[in-house]
C-alpha cells in the first residue's frame, strides 16, 4: 500500500505494503490472573475505528506483530521491478494498515523487505541497500509508535554486508537483519558468511530469516496449490536452519539471534530424526557441541503454524519464550494470530504475553516508552 496521509497529501515516507487490506474484526478476551488460563470465549469487538486493546490476566498487554512485510517503491523503481505480490491484491494507505492493526490488536510491527536484490553486482546492491534502508528507517522514525524495522544487506557481498548491518543498526536505528533462507544457492551457514554473524552476534541484533522458496526444486513444485510457496518457503527454512547446525554455525556464534519465519519450517516437527542421525550414521555428522535438538532451544520463531494444535508442538518443543508472534502481513494468511496464541490450551498468562509480545520486545529493544 502506498503511505499516504488521510489527506491525501504527499507520503510521509515512501513506502509500499503490497495486501488487500483489514480483515474482520475478532473478539478479544480477558484472561484470569496466574496458572494456565483456558481458552478465551467471545467477548465483544472494539468499536468500528477503534483500537483493539489485547488483556492477559485483567491487564492491557503491549502486541509485537514480528514478521510483516513492506516494499520501497524507489528502490524496486531503481531496478525496475515490479512491487512484489499476487497481482490481485490491492493498495491502499497508511490509514488502511493501521485500521488492520487497530481491528487485529497489534500495537507495533516489525517490517521487513524480501530479499530481490541477492544477484545483483557490489555498486547496484550497494545502491538499492541504501536507499531502502534510509527510507525505512525515515519512516519508522515518523511513526515510531506504531513500526519498527529491519535493514537489508547485501549478503552476495559478505564485506559490504557488514558495513551495511553497522550503518543501519548505528546510525540508522534499525532493530536487526532481514535476510533470505539461502543465497544465489549458497547456505548461510558458508564460511563466507562468518563474518555478517559475527558482526550481528557483537552488536546483540537479530537476524530475520525468511525462505525465497527453493528454485532449485521449482521442476518437482509447479501444478496446483502454489507448491514453491507452500512447500518450498517452509523446506528452504529447514534446510537453512539444518545446515547452520550441522555446520557449527550455532556453536561458532553461540550469541546469535536468529528468528526463522513459519514457525521455523518444518525443523520442530521432526527435530529428532536428528538427533537419530548422529547415532545411526556417526560416521556422515562432525562433532556438535550438543545434541542437534538442543539448537531448537537457541533459536526464535514465529507463530504462522495455522492452528493451536501446531503452536501447542511448537512450544513444546522449543519453549514459549522461543516464540513472536508473527503475520505475515500483508499476505492474508491470517489475521486472527492474537486470538490463535489467546486460544492455544495449556500456555501461562505468561506465556502468552511473551508470545504475544514480550519477547519480540526484547529482541527488537522496543523500550517500555513504546507502551499503549
Amino acid at each position: 500500500m502506498n503511505l499516504e496521509q488521510s489527506s491525501g497529501a504527499t507520503p510521509a515516507a515512501p513506502l509500499t505494503f503490497v495486501g488487500c487490506g483489514a480483515g474482520p474484526v475478532h473478539p478479544h478476551a480477558e484472561h484470569g490472573s496466574g496458572g494456565h488460563a483456558t481458552a478465551p470465549g467471545p467477548a465483544p469487538g472494539p468499536a468500528a475505528g477503534a483500537r483493539r486493546k489485547v488483556m492477559v490476566g485483567g491487564r492491557r498487554i503491549r502486541t509485537v506483530d514480528i514478521h510483516a512485510h513492506c516494499s520501497i517503491p524507489e528502490a524496486l523503481a531503481l531496478v525496475q521491478a515490479p512491487v512484489p505480490g499476487p497481482q490481485t491484491l490491492l493498495f491502499s494507505k497508511l490509514e488502511d494498515r493501521l485500521q488492520a492493526m487497530d481491528e487485529q490488536g497489534i500495537d507495533i510491527a516489525a517490517l521487513s523487505i524480501n530479499p530481490f536484490w541477492y544477484g545483483f553486482d557490489r555498486d547496484l546492491a550497494a545502491r538499492v541497500i541504501e536507499l531502502q534502508n534510509e527510507k525505512l528507517a525515515d519512516f519508522c522514525a515518523t511513526h515510531a509508535e506504531r513500526f519498527v524495522g529491519f535493514a537489508t544487506v547485501a549478503l552476495q557481498h559478505p564485506d559490504l554486508a557488514v558495513e551495511q548491518l553497522v550503518h543501519g543498526v548505528r546510525k540508522l536505528g534499525l532493530r536487526g537483519i532481514a535476510v533470505g533462507g539461502s543465497v544465489e544457492g549458497e547456505e548461510l551457514a558458508a564460511e563466507k558468511f562468518h563474518p555478517i554473524w559475527a558482526k550481528a552476534e557483537e552488536l546483540g541484533v537479530l537476524v530475520f530469516i525468511h525462505p525465497q522458496g527453493t528454485p532449485e526444486l521449482a521442476s518437482r513444485l509447479g501444478g496446483n496449490g502454489a507448491l514453491d510457496n507452500t512447500i518450498g518457503n517452509p523446506l528452504e527454512t529447514t534446510i537453512a536452519l539444518s545446515h547452520l547446525i550441522f555446520e557449527g554455525t550455532l556453536d561458532r556464534f553461540p550469541g546469535l539471534k536468529i528468528l526463522a519465519a513459519h514457525g521455523g519450517g518444518y525443523l520442530p516437527s521432526y527435530a529428532a530424526r536428528s538427533d537419530a542421525v548422529c547415532d545411526t550414521f556417526p560416521n556422515r555428522v562432525t562433532r556438535l557441541q550438543k545434541r542437534p535438538t538442543e539448537y531448537l532451544k537457541q533459536l526464535y520463531y514465529d507463530t504462522l503454524v495455522f492452528t493451536p494444535e501446531a503452536l501447542r508442538h511448537l512450544v513444546a518443543e522449543t519453549g514459549p519464550d522461543r516464540i513472536a508472534m508473527g503475520t505475515d502481513y500483508p499476505y492474508p494468511w491470517t489475521s486472527t494470530t492474537v486470538d490463535h496464541i489467546l486460544a492455544t490450551p495449556g500456555l501461562t498468562d505468561e506465556d502468552r504475553v511473551a508470545m504475544l509480545g514480550g519477547t519480540a520486545a526484547k529482541l527488537l529493544g522496543i523500550g517500555e516508552e513504546a507502551n499503549p
